[in-house]
């Protein structure tokens, strides 16, 4: 057993730590294969940063591999990604071919350890098409779904879903977004690490460093989103929110996030909410670097409340984040935000920016309250969504799909 493991002993306790390492007996020396699009921004890269570590801390040959590609691909890849939300595309034929084509040139350079893995789980669908190609593989593969799908643009699903139906077994992050599969399908939430710097304890001098920073005034309320610049997590939708309370309540708002090489929209987007703040000096916009863990840390600490306003979310780890460092959370009503915000105990779920700015109000004119959900909102991601959780439900999974009782598998 790491000693990066046992850390969290004090965190979810000595029994959860025990039965990790029992799984970890039980496969020991497996090879484990984990692909995505990007090793910088967004959840699914935070993920597998830890993962992969605590994996081979328990015994497994894991290993994280990122797909190379050009511009033209991600912006192909976008548009899945986007239709796959519900956002009608227009991918073309053409479109199609390059997305097929890229994959085959990353399957040349990865063959020996797909071909040769026990276990290769799929992220996304960037990477999809590598099952196809790989024709002398010896090992399970799973597909893992991180968006939400549950109501897709159907011309980019069945074009999609020719690459997924070939999968040993697909996961998703709840039940609504799974959709009709010829293959078990399973249930795993995404986790956060609550010793990395992202979530971890800060210092009272760390925190008023960044406030002198960024310039945020002590004495007035600040309300905080962090998401990537994106047309899904509605940083326009959160603006005229803060705009709605300004006229009654002084606040102040930070949307903070960063983009990713998977993400070539990021920069326009940008563009269109730095236009909606215009100017004012009280919406603090901050484009800040994917490794600069420590100052969104301390920005959601800042907060006295955390804002994740999406129309549609997979999970929406920043939402886990906020809860867990004792804030309510305002959330979207979509996806796996859901299953995290609990109205009147960890926060309030909302479909419009009038909606946002009466629970900002309220928050902001009931403390006590606030202080209270804070509390449940802690423990809630404690029981809930940390790591440790995360990491035997995919232990689970593989001694499952390798074991000789495969017909018997279970939903986890």
């Amino acid at each position: 057993m790491t000693a990066k493991l046992e850390a969290y002993e004090g965190i979810v306790g000595a029994a959860v730590i025990r039965q990790l390492q029992h799984l970890g007996q039980k496969l020991e020396g497996t090879g484990v294969v984990h692909v995505n699009s990007t090793r910088q921004g967004g959840g699914v890269a935070e993920i597998l940063g830890w993962m992969i570590p605590l994996m081979c801390g328990l015994g497994l040959n894991a290993r994280w591999e990122v797909l190379n590609g050009a511009g033209e691909f991600f912006s192909i890849t976008k548009a899945i990604h986007n239709g796959l939300q519900g956002f009608p595309v227009n991918i073309s034929s053409t479109g199609w071919q390059i997305y097929q084509d890229a994959n085959a040139v990353n399957f040349e350079r990865l063959r020996p350890l797909l071909e040769d893995a026990d276990v290769v789980v799929i992220h996304d669908p960037q990477p999809a098409p590598l099952l196809n190609l790989c024709s002398n593989r010896k090992g399970k593969w799973i597909w893992r779904g991180h968006i939400d799908i549950s109501h897709p643009f159907h011309p980019t699903w069945k074009a999609l879903k020719k690459f997924v139906v070939g999968y040993d077994a697909s996961i998703f992050s709840m039940c609504q977004f799974a959709l009709p599969l010829p293959h078990p399908q399973f249930l795993i939430a995404p986790s956060i690490d609550p010793l990395s710097d992202k979530n971890c304890d800060l210092g009272e001098g760390e925190l008023e460093e960044a406030r002198g920073r960024f310039g945020l005034d002590p004495y007035r309320p600040l309300v905080v989103q962090i998401s990537r610049f994106d047309r899904f997590k509605d940083p326009v939708g959160v603006i005229e929110a803060y705009r709605l309370v300004r006229r009654v309540s002084p606040i102040q708002l930070v949307l903070a996030g960063g983009g990713a090489v998977d993400d070539p929209e990021g920069k326009a987007m940008l563009d269109e909410v730095l236009e909606a703040a215009a100017g004012d000096p009280d919406i603090h916009v901050l484009l800040l670097p994917p490794d600069d863990h420590r100052t969104i840390n301390a920005l959601q600490r800042l907060a006295d409340i955390v804002i994740q306003k999406s129309t549609r979310e997979g999970f929406g780890l920043t939402v886990t984040e906020g809860l867990w460092k004792g804030k309510p959370v305002i959330g979207g009503d979509v996806g796996g935000i859901r299953s995290q915000v609990v109205n009147y105990h960890t926060g309030f779920l909302v479909n419009t920016p009038e909606g946002a700015a009466h629970r900002i109000r309220f928050l902001l004119h009931h403390g006590e309250l606030r202080n209270n959900m804070g509390v449940k909102a802690r423990e809630y991601v404690r029981e809930n969504f940390l790591l440790t959780r995360h990491l035997q439900e995919y232990l689970t999974l593989f001694h499952q799909l390798l074991s000789k009782r495969g017909e018997k598998m279970f939903y986890v």
